[in-house]
């Protein structure tokens, strides 16, 4: 399969997903939309991600967003493969019609997400994430719910059968795309009074988290690919 990637910011970049693309056999194109990119015509691959990025791209959409939500609303319609991950499974969330607005707290590092009752996803009954926003969603109608963490009961979904789906933590984060991030960006907005936020110190002090990572991207991407 070929897949393409829309990114959104110079670290907000795919990290483990393309070493993942190419472990497994597959091709991909990483679209960098925010350094002026254009979008890609959906007839050209067999899936699509859309990667996290700036959560104030959700108030003030780019430019560029307008050809992006089209490219989502297309896929949305169709048949192949749609994942979105942080800004991106917002993007997709209120394109099912659900709601997007800031949480009652941010959430930043490692916490532990809960599978729903009814999740239809091949992940533990509990894990660790990590997390890195203040806006959350609600679950679009007819999708089934990923599970929740203290400050977000809404992690992920799943839509059309697990063909479509939206992560609000991130399973492919890596050590070095996270440092990236603490260095070059601010903390979601309301982090400094949110009881759910880790300092850069607790987000690195064990780097096997980010290892134990691993084994989960893949077996939701496995499920999610088999899903089309």
């Amino acid at each position: 399969m070929h897949i393409h990637l829309l990114q959104h910011g110079p670290d907000h970049g795919p990290a483990r997903l393309t070493d993942w693309l190419t472990s497994m056999g597959h091709s991909y194109t990483v679209f960098h939309l925010y350094a002026g990119e254009l979008t890609p015509r959906p007839g050209e691959c067999d899936a699509l991600i859309v990667l996290d990025g700036p959560e104030e791209l959700l108030s003030h959409p780019p430019t560029w967003f307008k050809a992006e939500d089209k490219l989502i609303n297309r896929y949305l319609d169709g048949q192949k493969p749609l994942l979105g991950i942080g800004l991106g499974a917002h993007w997709i969330a209120r394109a099912l019609g659900a709601v997007v607005a800031p949480g009652t707290y941010a959430e930043t590092g490692w916490h532990t997400v809960e599978l729903a009752d009814e999740s239809p996803f091949d992940l533990p009954e509990r894990f660790q994430a990590f997390m890195w926003h203040r806006y959350v969603f609600s679950l679009p109608d007819n999708a089934l719910p990923l599970g929740g963490s203290e400050a977000a009961p809404v992690q992920g979904f799943s839509w059309d059968a697990g063909r479509v789906v939206g992560l609000l933590c991130h399973l492919e984060i890596t050590q070095l795309s996270i440092r990236e991030r603490i260095t070059h960006l601010s903390f979601p907005e309301g982090s400094d009074t949110s009881a759910f936020v880790q300092t850069p110190q607790e987000i690195l002090a064990e780097p096997r988290r980010f290892d134990q990572l691993a084994p989960l991207l893949d077996r939701l991407l496995s499920q999610w690919l088999r899903a089309s």
